[in-house]
């Protein structure tokens, strides 16, 4: 343990002295700064006694206050006390009270996480959001997502960009630029994907790139369509849209053509990227130099019974007509000189440099207001909690002395 706080520190001081040689990362050390969460009013407890408190609850068949779980995340204080908070979030979520999980709750378990080297737990409870109640807010997703973006864990952040996408938490620009990052790091260094990979992909690239109206924006909604279409005719289109935040109307392939008619026609000098055109190509070239396989008469019948089967053909037979248009597009955006030949993350970079500045500015403030509202709820629950403590030894001192005069 002390040769991992070593190395951090070590690392900590590394990043320190390039910083100040004038190497900025995505996120300022001003943002992702703990201080002001460490030093904010908060109770000292022993997680003994809180443990012992809600296993007896738990006994009793009685709800555990979220209170008492807020409690114990706050006094962690080394990596196992980690892992004996998961198992009590755990206990918490399949309570009565388990709706009552507090948002500085999860702010404060996800930085106990990361301020011992548990970000293997934090990613594991936000996956498994259910079972947890983990559904951080947007400054919570970026400080962790810098985290894996500092340790060039690509996969582990496109992890946390996909469950950012199923909430459908793209609200602020600094988790969109964050996420964008991750997204073009992530397919530049994983080449082989499954096609829920693509999928996970496209749907976030798709709902990111709809909040910009920039090259990197336009160019992010082709490239997250191509995969959607992609999906849509290999695996069907329910295989797109089930249990994901999208439309369940076919036609993936036909959305991607219409952002190119879209900045065609746009009179601005936004462009697309060659390399998200080159996707769309390359997946329409693939659908029409596959052949089909013979398929048994089951599967004929199988086929004739689904209700998408027919959306589905439709779509494979319009790729021919897709493609021509494309061609047409292409041709068109190019003497236009709407077609950016640079590659999508260097320009994803040079956005995040420039627009992340004034968003850390916005959402520091957002989040110092923020720490203002919890503590004001946390002592007024703090209160609830004296008073209705004062009211049960009361009433349990009425009842000893009606039993005594009995």
């Amino acid at each position: 343990m002390a040769a991992a706080v070593l190395r951090h520190g070590v690392f900590c001081t590394r990043r320190a002295l390039g910083a100040a040689a004038g190497r900025r990362y995505l996120l300022s050390a001003a943002y992702v700064d703990s201080s002001k969460w460490e030093n904010r009013k908060k109770e000292d407890h022993s997680l003994a006694d809180l443990a012992h408190l809600m296993d007896r609850t738990y006994e009793r068949k009685l709800p555990v206050s979220s209170l008492t779980i807020a409690r114990f995340v706050d006094n962690i204080s080394s990596r196992e006390e980690v892992d004996q908070a998961e198992y009590y979030l755990y206990k918490f979520r399949h309570s009565p009270n388990c709706w009552y999980l507090r948002d500085w709750t999860i702010h404060s378990w996800i930085r106990q996480c990361l301020k011992y080297g548990a970000q293997d737990k934090a990613l594991y409870t936000l996956k498994n959001k259910v079972q947890y109640g983990i559904f951080p807010d947007n400054f919570t997703f970026n400080i962790l997502l810098d985290c894996f973006i500092k340790q060039k864990k690509y996969e582990d952040a496109m992890s946390i960009v996909t469950e950012i996408m199923l909430q459908e938490s793209f609200d602020e620009l600094s988790t969109q630029l964050l996420s964008l990052y991750v997204l073009y790091q992530y397919l530049a260094t994983k080449r082989e994907r499954t096609w829920e990979e693509e999928k996970n992909l496209g749907a976030s690239l798709v709902l990111t790139g709809l909040k910009q109206t920039s090259t990197v924006g336009f160019s992010s909604q082709l490239y997250g369509y191509a995969f959607l279409g992609k999906v849509e005719l290999d695996k069907g289109l329910r295989a797109v849209y089930n249990l994901m935040p999208l439309m369940w109307t076919p036609g993936y392939l036909n959305r991607a053509l219409q952002v190119m008619e879209n900045v065609a026609s746009l009179s601005g000098d936004s462009k697309i990227c060659k390399e998200a055109i080159d996707a769309l190509e390359s997946i329409f070239q693939s659908v029409l130099e596959a052949k089909p396989g013979p398929e048994s008469p089951e599967e004929v019948k199988e086929l004739e019974k689904s209700q998408c089967a027919e959306s589905e053909e439709t779509e494979q037979s319009k790729v021919p007509e897709y493609y021509s248009r494309f061609k047409e597009l292409y041709s068109k955006l190019h003497s236009l000189g709407k077609v950016e030949s640079g590659s999508l993350l260097t320009l994803t970079t040079q956005l995040v440099k420039e627009k992340m500045p004034a968003c850390e500015v916005e959402d520091i403030a957002k989040y110092e207001q923020k720490l203002k509202e919890w503590q004001q709820e946390q002592a007024l629950l703090i209160e609830r909690e004296r008073e209705m403590r004062e009211k049960a030894k009361k009433e349990m001192e009425a009842k000893k002395l009606a039993k005594a005069s009995a």
